[in-house]
């Protein structure tokens, strides 16, 4: 809600200052709060070449993503892009895997707990990603909210985090994590397809009947996934690694999110980009203005018709335009219920019913 009230206002650039007095108040919780653990029988460095080459995998890898609307997938700019961080991303692994102090100790992946809670991380978050940037698209590019109703519209999502995550860790710490790990992914995918089904509605009046279901349905799922998934992840790892366990972890829904954004937003374009081209060729445009018409799909969800068209030709263009957004916004929608299903799936697998007890109280 804050973001959008800056947004409305074009200060923006001013929403990346909320890092630093949070970043201070950490830093003075480590420093008063939180004990030292270090070793002190080893000299650990800091792997700069394996931070260096996971930074180079993934700048080229979403660099590579975020050009794929614009150029074929075979072009340089696509095709070379995503190779370069693949083969990046295989020297990071072999860098982690030689290196004595890495910083992402591949043993941890042997856990078959660890391996599945970050599995299952990733794929719900990438879910979560994709889902409220499109549907933050939506409400203001094709709904008719302002800024600030589109923040207004995610406020219970964030209430319902607040409210029920703590109620959920103690539930979770006395029957374990697996029922959690699967009803709340379960319960988020519900909210995601939820979501997806609204299509063209009359803007902020007709909210708590085409999002708020979906809304109340993805809080409710991650208010119950996200405590139990950060204890699992945590206690599956003996304790001195629960601080790499905690970055990593961290690190993978944040990467997810990335990637998602990356991967969706290309395929909406193109999905976009495709529906308006289908719709408006049986229609009676000359070749000039159907060339302006396709190189403004560009603009996705904010494509407007050029003023200089005739009134009739921009109702027609910019209705096309929105109902072709919101076909895309759907697509990623349900893409991002199969994602969180996934998410419970892995949790069935990889996770044993009852408590799960620190790895090192068992060593």
């Amino acid at each position: 809600m804050e973001g959008s009230l800056l947004v409305k206002y074009a200060l923006w650039r001013y929403i990346f200052f909320i890092n630093v007095p949070l970043g201070l108040i950490a830093v003075l919780i480590l420093l008063f709060r939180v004990a030292e653990t270090l070793d002190h029988k080893t000299i650990k460095k800091i792997d700069f070449p394996g931070a260096i080459i996971a930074a180079l995998s993934l700048a080229c890898i979403t660099y590579g993503l975020l050009s794929l609307p614009d150029h074929s997938f075979w072009t340089f700019f696509v095709a070379g892009s995503i190779g370069m961080g693949i083969i990046c991303f295989l020297i990071f692994i072999r860098v982690e895997w030689k290196t004595d102090n890495p910083m992402m100790p591949l043993s941890l992946f042997r856990d078959k707990v660890f391996a599945g809670t970050n599995l299952l991380t990733f794929f719900l978050y990438a879910g979560l990603g994709g889902a409220m940037l499109f549907l933050s698209l939506n409400l203001v590019q094709a709904q008719g909210y302002s800024q600030l109703q589109s923040g207004m519209a995610f406020l219970p999502f964030t209430l319902l985090m607040i409210a029920l995550s703590g109620f959920a860790g103690r539930l979770s710490d006395k029957y374990g994590a697996r029922l959690f790990l699967t009803f709340g992914p379960m319960l988020s995918a519900l909210g995601f397809f939820l979501l997806s089904l609204a299509g063209e509605t009359e803007g902020p009046k007709t909210y708590w009947v085409s999002f708020f279901p979906g809304i109340l349905a993805l809080g409710i799922g991650m208010s119950f996934t996200v405590s139990p998934l950060t204890a699992t992840v945590m206690g599956s790892v003996k304790e001195e690694f629960s601080g790499v366990a905690s970055g990593i972890n961290n690190s993978l829904s944040r990467i997810a999110s990335v990637f998602a954004n990356a991967i969706f937003g290309a395929l909406a374009l193109i999905i976009f980009s495709n529906t308006v081209t289908l719709d408006l060729k049986s229609r009676n445009y000359s070749p000039s203005e159907y060339k302006i018409i396709e190189s403004r799909a560009s603009g996705f969800g904010a494509a407007r018709a050029p003023k200089n068209f005739i009134i009739r030709k921009q109702i027609e263009i910019n209705k096309t335009n929105r109902q072709s957004f919101i076909h895309s916004y759907q697509l990623v929608l349900k893409g991002a219920a199969v994602l969180a299903m996934l998410a419970a799936i892995v949790a069935l697998v990889f996770l044993k019913p009852g408590r799960l007890n620190r790895q090192h109280s068992s060593d």
